[in-house]
């Protein structure tokens, strides 16, 4: 990934950060401009809450070479607690505790590196949710 692409994605890598339509109220990740459910415009930015829930997930053991590093890894559709379903890689979880309906919640991780020189990027991936019972 480039660095002036990695720049322009920094709010919705950090922050989770997509967009509501106006029109119909649908939340929308990645944002998009229009709505995928009216197509109408939707440019209001909005911030999910990072929790949510796994809809289904698999173990990768042989990775594209950027990722071999975290291998073998678990890739999850994650059902955003505001509606989206989103990709994420897991992660502080061992593939074998991995459940679908599993609670999750948004960190931020290091996603890759290009090379020992290069740029770390950061983005988000999804660990078990951190019950906050006192």
């Amino acid at each position: 990934m480039n660095i002036p692409r990695n720049w322009r994605l920094q709010q919705q890598r950090y922050r989770l950060e997509g967009e509501i339509c106006e029109k119909c109220g649908a939340r929308i990740f990645p944002a998009r401009d229009v709505c995928p459910e009216c197509d109408q415009p939707a440019q209001t930015p909005f911030t999910f809450s990072g929790k949510g829930k796994i809809y289904s997930y698999s173990t990768v053991y042989h990775p594209p070479q950027e990722f071999k590093e975290f291998a073998p890894y678990t890739v999850a559709l994650v059902r955003l607690q505001e509606g989206p379903l989103i990709t994420a890689q897991l992660t502080d979880v061992d593939s074998e505790q991995v459940s679908v309906g599993m609670p999750v919640e948004m960190v931020t991780r290091k996603i890759q590196s290009n090379g020992k020189q290069g740029a770390i990027m950061y983005g988000y991936k999804f660990r078990p949710a951190i019950s906050q019972a006192a």
